[in-house]
């Protein structure tokens, strides 16, 4: 994922899309309507910190290692008892380098003849090089909370799922080869969403909006109103983060940190599909990524299970009470 100004974001989305009005500031304020749980599962922060732990177990999910072979395995394993039907994409891209880089894409779909449908995505690769680390920016990273955390999340929701249907579909997207780009190469990162998003696993298919979920796992994180979110998916994003913090999550901040906009899954998702999609992702009050965003520190020391728990439960609150009320 890259980082960019809002200024910046603005001016590729004006080349890419059709412009949509932007919405009003929100000066922080929720609904004081009080919100009923009851009916909602609830979320365990236990078995998703256990899904995060598996994966970084394997060892970096690099395209073309043994572990990204085997995580896709048990990614598979898992995933299949647990859906309605799972969708396996396995493909070449190519990479920065005009490398070809093996990609494998699941698709877990709940409720699949659902006509509303909400699509919900994480990267599961990890960064080949620790590019921002302080000592070493070569190795590659465990990708704990930068890949990890987010499908760690997904799969405890895919388990919620299987035990309890929400009334509407829900298509969770694993997408691979997000984190080989390098910054100044157009369209180098978000590989495996890019090839979906051409290619989606159901001819024609169309969500009434989706979740991106990146870097959701690590301790003391931040959730800010990221800027390409609110130009396309406003409306379902301040929902989600209505529900937050009617929940007591109050770290899903209202604002923009320092006006950034995140070339990351979601700005595909958006321009490609027409699907409005937004980015729950951990950001500093300066706007910068997490410290450990790149680096060696991005391992299992950092993810909380309060943290967890936090975007977890609110999406469940959200899929199982008001999926469409935006």
């Amino acid at each position: 994922m890259q980082k960019l100004k809002w200024i910046t974001g603005m001016a590729l989305l004006l080349a890419a899309c059709q412009t949509k009005p932007k919405p009003a500031e929100n000066n922080n304020e929720t609904a004081t309507t009080t919100i009923n749980t009851a009916g909602v599962p609830a979320f365990s922060a236990d078995s998703a910190y256990s899904y995060v732990a598996k994966q970084v177990a394997f060892g970096p999910r690099v395209p073309g290692t043994k572990a990204q072979k085997e995580c896709a395995a048990w990614l598979i394993q898992t995933l299949r008892p647990l859906s309605d039907t799972l969708y396996v994409q396995e493909t070449t891209v190519t990479g920065p380098q005009k490398q070809k880089l093996p990609c494998i894409n699941l698709v877990a779909s709940f409720n699949p003849g659902a006509k509303d449908r909400v699509l919900i995505l994480a990267h599961w690769d990890t960064r080949p090089w620790g590019d921002q680390d302080a000592f070493d920016k070569k190795t590659a990273i465990d990708g704990a909370d930068d890949g990890g955390s987010g499908v760690g999340v997904m799969i405890e929701l895919a388990r919620q799922f299987q035990q309890k249907k929400p009334a509407v579909g829900i298509d969770l997207l694993f997408t691979d080869v997000e984190d080989y780009g390098v910054s100044g190469v157009e369209d180098s990162y978000c590989l495996g969403t890019q090839y979906w998003a051409k290619n989606p696993h159901v001819k024609g298919y169309k969500a009434n909006y989706g979740i991106l979920l990146d870097m959701v796992g690590a301790r003391g994180s931040q959730f800010f109103m990221e800027g390409f979110s609110k130009r396309d998916a406003y409306g379902p994003m301040k929902m989600f983060w209505d529900v937050a913090n009617q929940l007591g999550y109050s770290q899903f901040r209202y604002e923009n940190a320092q006006d950034v906009a995140i070339t990351d899954d979601h700005y595909y998702v958006n321009t490609l599909t027409g699907i409005p999609t937004y980015d729950i992702i951990a950001l500093q009050q300066n706007g910068d990524f997490a410290p450990h965003w790149h680096t060696a520190n991005d391992n299992m020391q950092i993810i909380d299970k309060s943290t967890l728990k936090a975007v977890g439960q609110s999406l469940l609150q959200v899929l199982y009470t008001q999926p469409l009320a935006y």
